[in-house]
């Protein structure tokens, strides 16, 4: 492995926010400990949810997304309020699984899927609100208009 290269891995909390194809770009928020009431509320009863773009819907039902069981004994915590874990050496994935149906999955997990024309209005309104966060590939979305 080259000194610069770090092998990721994320921690299974976090590991919702990319059961989507990799460049898909995507908004996911949910009540956290600092959540308002009124915030809470904007979520209709759930406690979590994953936004795409319409755009993104062919490619996100055709999407073939696999994860990858690792052994801990190498990796570091990088960043823990995100979930990220390093390693700096050689990994090999103790599992590869193959995520599925993934609006199935969403449904399993309790996550409420939406679907939008243009992310950015309510990724504003998710940034400027109480409601924990985490935008993934979101230079992929539609222009800012």
């Amino acid at each position: 492995m080259v000194e610069d290269e770090l092998v990721w891995a994320i921690d299974e909390e976090h590991v919702p926010a990319y059961w989507f194809p990799r460049e898909c770009p995507r908004a996911t928020f949910w009540v956290g400990p600092k959540t308002t009431a009124e915030d809470a509320a904007w979520l209709n009863g759930a406690t979590r949810v994953h936004v795409i773009e319409w755009d993104w819907w062919e490619p996100f039902r055709a999407a073939r997304v696999y994860l990858y069981a690792m052994p801990p004994e190498t990796f570091t915590v990088h960043n823990e309020g995100a979930g990220y874990y390093i390693s700096r050496e050689t990994v090999r994935p103790l599992a590869r699984i193959e995520v599925g149906d993934l609006v199935r999955k969403h449904m399993d997990a309790g996550i409420e899927l939406r679907v939008t024309n243009d992310l950015w209005p309510l990724w504003d309104r998710v940034v400027a609100s109480s409601l924990s966060f985490s935008g993934i590939r979101l230079r992929n979305a539609r222009q800012r208009r």
